[in-house]
């Protein structure tokens, strides 16, 4: 009896050690792009960032606890450049049940544009450089892997 205890807790310590491949575990899904109002900024003008926002559904068959995920935002042809990032604890130590979806989760660059043109008109604007943002993923000690990238929509959010 008492081997069999120590077995179960080495099984369960090793358990808890594992590092898993999030991105074959996790897939992103109800992914939505955009530019969000920040609102007005010092010498009043407005602001716009990009945006996404986007759930991860646990694919595999076990649950999955304390996933981070980071996003980096980038002009489109500025490659080398990061145009702000945003990192989050995106599941919790509680975890994520096998079939299911986290709620909403929303990343945003500190980066932007800012102008004295209306909102919709800085979208709209022949300066405007277009972004996208890539998505990775990380649990355990593993390296953060790369879920998804996704491509910024000029269109104006304001939730």
């Amino acid at each position: 009896m008492r081997r069999l205890a120590v077995a179960l807790l080495a099984a369960a310590s090793l358990a808890a050690c594992e590092s898993r491949e999030v991105q074959k575990d996790l897939r992103l899904v109800n992914v939505h792009t955009g530019w969000y109002d920040s609102g007005i900024v010092e010498g009043g003008l407005n602001k716009l960032v990009p945006s996404i926002s986007l759930e991860l559904e646990n694919v595999s068959e076990r649950d999955i606890a304390s996933v981070q995920i980071n996003a980096v935002f980038r002009r489109v042809g500025e490659e080398e450049v990061s145009w702000g990032d945003h990192f989050v604890r995106a599941i919790d130590s509680s975890g994520l049940r096998a079939g299911s979806a986290t709620t909403p989760i929303v990343l945003r660059s500190s980066f932007g544009y800012t102008g004295s043109q209306a909102r919709i008109q800085m979208l709209q604007n022949k300066e405007f450089v277009d972004a996208k943002v890539e998505i990775f993923g990380r649990h355990g000690r593993r390296t953060w892997a790369k879920m998804g990238e996704y491509q910024i929509e000029r269109q104006l959010l304001t939730d």
